[in-house]
């Protein structure tokens, strides 16, 4: 399913009525950052679980 131009405005529109015109650079901030974020964390090996340590009496 591909989204057309008319689809596209659309949905611009409504993310404007939604949030407003003053808050929408803050969001593609945020989005922004968030993609990044998540980018960075899939290309970094993931951290082996750590384990207890063993209790000595």
């Amino acid at each position: 399913m591909k989204l057309g131009a008319t689809e596209l405005l659309l949905i611009l529109f409504a993310i404007l009525l939604l949030f407003g015109a003053n808050r929408l650079p803050e969001l593609a901030r945020a989005i922004g950052k968030s993609v990044t974020e998540l980018k960075d964390g899939m290309k970094s090996k993931p951290e082996p679980p750590s384990t207890p340590a063993e209790h000595q009496d």
